[in-house]
């Protein structure tokens, strides 16, 4: 019996994150004075980056306090640190 509650368990466990997994726009763009950001919101979620890795909660949602100074610690450090995705400011920041 408790291989059976163990084993319905991990099937929750799995399907909820196949279903948090998939939330989420596919892209997101972000207003800044240099030029706008386009964000690949599900790319970054495909790649296996948790929810918690720039917003408060699994459940997503605005993250606080969101700007230049957060985002450019958020993503480029997290860039350089990888040693993937874009570093330079042209490379995010696109003129209309």
């Amino acid at each position: 019996m408790t291989k059976y509650f163990a084993a319905m368990f991990a099937a929750v466990v799995v399907a909820t994150s196949a279903f948090a997994a998939g939330t989420g726009p596919e892209t997101i763009t972000l207003q800044a004075k240099p030029g706008n950001v386009t964000f690949p919101h599900k790319a970054h979620q495909a790649r296996g980056l948790k929810c918690e890795t720039c917003h408060a909660t699994a459940a997503g949602g605005k993250i606080e306090g969101f700007g230049k100074d957060k985002a450019h610690a958020l993503c480029v450090e997290c860039h350089k640190k990888e040693a993937k995705g874009p570093t330079k400011c042209a490379d995010c920041h696109k003129k209309a």
